[in-house]
């Protein structure tokens, strides 16, 4: 049955673009109040690493619902005028990195992916679901499993991440509380991650001391994975998910998706 949907899902992907470019404005056209961002974060961590010259490459998705206020406003996103859309070197820690940030507009203007990119993605997701990676039906949202990282314990981990690097992705909302279902992975078999969502962007500097604050309810932070899902609610409007690796990659680069989807 998988050979046939290895022949099959190809075939789709090809018949799904082509006709997009021809009809794709009335395939995908909707009236849903939902705005997708699509993003991509690059990390290039400098020589007082552990993980000297290593890359750390972070695919996003972000979805969230359209203000009523704003439902009826078409905004154009232009990647190339954005400031945080360069390299910048920051630091964490005392050490530093350099990161560029591609297709990211802070939650400032409401994007939709093009065409032929969401046809691209509901081919992935299929794929990823008969290699049971995936545990979503619907092409628009990924649930992944939860797999813990077996190669040293939870203990060892809280103490290697204290060290380790961490990125902060903003959720876009409207409201003032809100809940967002989540799902990350990683490609990197060597080590586990910790995933929280946090009240600001401040926590970011925080997780190696003990001032570090997260929503501590279920479904709300996982420890030592190397893929999860969760959902967290009652989260402030400033809030986001905060990702945290140990200062020990080996391989050369590092691949992490990571999804947020407002409810």
């Amino acid at each position: 049955m998988k050979k046939i949907l290895y022949v099959i899902i190809p075939i789709f992907a090809f018949l799904t673009i082509f006709i997009n470019a021809f009809f794709g404005h009335m395939i995908f056209s909707t009236e849903t109040q939902e705005v997708i961002n699509k993003y991509s974060v690059y990390v290039h961590l400098l020589s007082e690493w552990e993980s000297d010259s290593k890359n750390i490459i972070f695919d996003v998705t972000n979805s969230w619902h359209k203000s009523d206020k704003i439902s009826n406003i078409n905004h154009v996103f232009d990647a190339e005028s954005k400031e945080y859309n360069i390299n910048q070197l920051h630091e964490i820690n005392g050490k530093s990195y350099v990161e560029l940030k591609h297709e990211f507009s802070n939650c400032e203007e409401e994007w939709q992916p093009m065409l032929y990119r969401k046809a691209v993605d509901i081919v992935r997701h299929e794929i990823e679901y008969v290699q049971g990676q995936q545990l979503s039906t619907d092409p628009s949202v990924s649930v992944y499993p939860n797999i813990e990282n077996r190669n040293y314990d939870n203990l060892d981990q809280q103490l290697k991440i204290k060290n380790g690097f961490a990125q902060f992705f903003p959720i876009c909302t409207s409201k003032y509380i809100t809940s967002y279902d989540y799902s990350v992975k990683t490609d990197n078999k060597d080590l586990g991650f910790d995933v929280y969502f946090v009240s600001s962007y401040v926590q970011r500097e925080n997780f190696g001391n003990s001032k570090f604050d997260y929503y501590v309810e279920s479904g709300c932070f996982g420890q030592n994975k190397q893929s999860y899902s969760g959902t967290c609610s009652n989260i402030k409007k400033d809030g986001g998910l905060l990702v945290i690796f140990p200062d020990e990659l080996k391989p050369w680069t590092t691949k992490v998706t990571v999804n947020l989807y407002e409810n």
